[in-house]
């Protein structure tokens, strides 16, 4: 099943996985936020950005938004002297 799945749909599988296992869901996450699941998915699977979003769905898997998703927020380099 997962080879023909894409690579934010691996990490979208992967977040409602552990979403669950931390006993909440991406329905909560939008209850919460005053928003349809819908939105938190689009935002998940990498379609749509939003701080408010990647931030909530990374404070309820301990983890930091930047972790989560890399993509989003590049490292800053050092100036090499």
């Amino acid at each position: 099943m997962a080879a023909h799945l894409g690579a934010r749909a691996l990490r979208h599988e992967e977040i409602k996985r552990s979403l669950k296992a931390a006993g909440s869901s991406i329905t909560d996450i939008a209850d919460e936020l005053g928003i349809a699941p819908s939105t938190v998915t689009i935002v998940c699977q990498g379609h749509r950005v939003s701080d408010r979003i990647q931030q909530k769905v990374a404070e309820r898997l301990s983890t930091t938004a930047e972790e989560l998703f890399p993509e989003r927020y590049p490292r800053h380099k050092t100036p090499s002297l």
